[in-house]
Parts: structure tokens; C-alpha cells; sequence
């Protein structure tokens, strides 16, 4: 018998036979700045096309997103007051918990709300946590992470997403909303967060570049690959119910090697300089922002996503139902 390998030759309308990955608008991601105030739409110069919105203004970015089939949403708070232990994080009337509640009450459950627990955007030094001489005291941090969790949870927050890389973060923050009756409350773990040069655009629209030194201190040498699948069986162990590789682009090695580790939903995450990226190189006419934007989508999940943080979010749902990608 004569072999005959070939490679198939479809049409158009016959090449979505055959894609080997999938993907749909339920599984984007899309991250909104809200910001402390009223009436405020003010575009992020870092981040052509994003804005920071105040409470009362974030359902126009929400209804927009829902009219792309978009349902999901990551929020980062930019607060008028910060402080030494980054009290802000947790307040009751704080900037993610007001926008939350508004968001909670005229969206009930037609959507998904994720929020960032961290405290470099309420800390006037910029960094992750409390901070003992010039280094972050893991331990001491550790608790007032937990309380912003609860408290975001007591606001309307379906998931909540400790970004801070703190050792032993996702077992105190399951303990806490377990204790307050959030036994539901799904916690999505930055279990892989590299020190990135590639999250430049987010510090700036987010004002939380550190004021001295870096935070190579507690997130991941980019080096390191053994290191990450250590890091996502932790927090597995900790009660993680889904996991997030961070930055994407560079790091689809990373997606994959997880990939193989964990069962757990996977999240990546398309960073600020990878969008920034795009968007001036198609600015100078170097590329198809476009073609790029999907080429790129598409790459995470090949690589074992199962979700995709992205600013790009509403307009590959656009792609998808376009059947240029999905």
C-alpha cells in the first residue's frame, strides 16, 4: 500500500471543520480601571483606547463588552488615598467595592466579576504588601490580603484574583471568605506572575510603579520554568480554583508546562506591553493590528488556556463571531 501524506486543502467555508482550537467570547476577559470620583471617562495615555472610569460611569465599558458577547471582568482600583499598609484595599466604601455593588445591582447575574486583590494601587510606596525596611514582610501581608478579599466579596464579587505573590496567599484568603460564609466565591491565583518588563503601561494607567526598587523580591524570575509549575501545585494544594500564567506572549512554554501539571481552568493573561506593543507597531504601519490581535489570542490557548485576559477582549469577540478566529 503507497502512503500518501497530504495536507488538507478546505475552502473557506470548510476550514473551521478542521480547527484543532477553539475559542469563545465566554472566554475573554476584560480589564476596566476604576477609578475614585464621579463623571469620569478619562483615556489612559499609556493604553491607546482604555479608559479609567469612576464607579457611576464603568456600566458604559460594561454594556459596550456585552454588546460584543463579552460577560466577563477583571477590575483594578485607583484610589484618591494611599497609605503605608494600603488600607484603601479593603474599605467598605473603597473604589472597587462602590463599583462593584453599582455593577452587582443593575447586572445581577447576567455577568462575571473578577477583581484584583492586591495592594500596590493603595500603597504610597507602590508595593505589593507591608513592607519591613525596604523589603515586604510576606507574613504581615498576608491578613490584610484576606480582608480585601472578604470585603470584595461582601460587595458583589464572584471571583477574587491575589496578584501580589505573596507565599501562602491562597490559603489564608480561602480560610477568610470560608469563615465569612463565601464558601462560593472561586478564588482565580496569579499562581505564575513573572517580574516582567512588559507591565510598564498597566503601572502607569494603574499608579502603581513602585517609588524604589523592583519586586523581584516575590514574583518569578523569568528564567525559571520549574519554578512556575511549583508555584501552580501550591496553590493548588491551597484551594486555588483556577490558575493564571502571567504575562501571555512570552510565555506560552509556561501555559503549556501548567497545562500539563493541572486540571484547573487556566487563565492567561495579555499584558499592557504586549497590547501597547500592537498597537504602535500597527501604528507605524509595521503590521496588521488586527491579523496580530488574533494570531496572538489564539496562541494562548493553543498553548493550554482555557481564558484570556485581554484589553483586546471586545474586539476579538468581534473575530470570533466574524469566524476569523473560534
Amino acid at each position: 500500500m503507497q502512503i500518501r501524506p497530504r495536507r488538507l486543502r478546505l475552502g473557506e467555508n470548510m476550514r473551521g471543520l478542521t480547527r484543532e482550537t477553539r475559542i469563545s467570547e465566554t472566554s475573554l476577559i476584560y480589564p476596566l480601571f476604576v477609578k475614585e470620583g464621579a463623571d469620569i471617562k478619562d483615556p489612559i495615555p499609556s493604553l491607546e483606547g482604555q479608559f479609567h472610569f469612576s464607579p457611576d460611569r464603568v456600566c458604559e465599558a460594561v454594556d459596550n463588552s456585552l454588546k460584543s458577547g463579552v460577560k466577563s471582568f477583571l477590575l483594578f482600583g485607583l484610589p484618591d488615598h494611599k497609605d503605608e499598609a494600603g488600607s484603601g484595599a479593603w474599605l467598605s466604601e473603597g473604589v472597587v467595592q462602590v463599583a462593584l455593588r453599582l455593577l452587582r445591582a443593575r447586572y445581577n447575574g447576567e455577568i462575571t466579576l473578577i477583581t484584583d486583590v492586591c495592594l500596590c494601587e493603595y500603597t504610597n510606596h507602590g508595593h505589593c504588601g507591608v513592607l519591613k525596611g525596604e523589603t515586604v514582610d510576606n507574613d504581615k501581608t498576608l491578613p490584610l490580603l484576606a480582608k480585601t478579599a472578604v470585603s470584595h466579596a461582601q460587595a458583589g464579587a464572584d471571583i477574587v484574583a491575589p496578584s501580589d505573590m505573596m507565599d501562602g496567599r491562597v490559603n489564608v484568603i480561602r480560610d477568610a471568605l470560608d469563615k465569612h460564609s463565601f464558601t462560593d466565591t472561586a478564588i482565580l491565583s496569579y499562581a505564575v506572575k513573572y517580574a516582567s518588563k512588559f507591565y510598564g503601561p498597566f503601572r502607569n494607567a494603574a499608579g502603581s510603579a513602585p517609588s524604589f526598587g523592583d519586586r523581584r523580591t516575590y514574583q518569578m524570575d523569568f528564567h525559571n520554568r520549574r519554578e512556575a509549575l511549583k508555584e501552580a501545585i501550591l496553590d493548588t494544594l491551597e484551594g486555588a480554583d483556577m490558575l493564571m500564567v502571567k504575562p501571555a506572549m512570552a510565555y506560552g512554554d509556561i501555559i503549556a508546562a501548567v497545562r500539563e501539571v493541572s486540571n484547573l481552568p487556566l487563565a492567561a493573561y495579555s499584558v499592557s506591553g504586549e497590547y501597547a506593543m500592537i498597537k504602535s507597531a500597527a501604528r507605524a504601519g509595521l503590521i496588521d493590528e488586527y491579523g496580530v490581535m488574533c494570531e496572538s489570542a489564539v496562541a494562548s490557548f493553543r498553548a493550554g488556556a482555557d481564558m484570556l485576559i485581554t484589553y483586546y477582549a471586545n474586539e476579538i469577540a468581534g473575530a470570533i463571531q466574524k469566524g476569523d478566529i473560534g
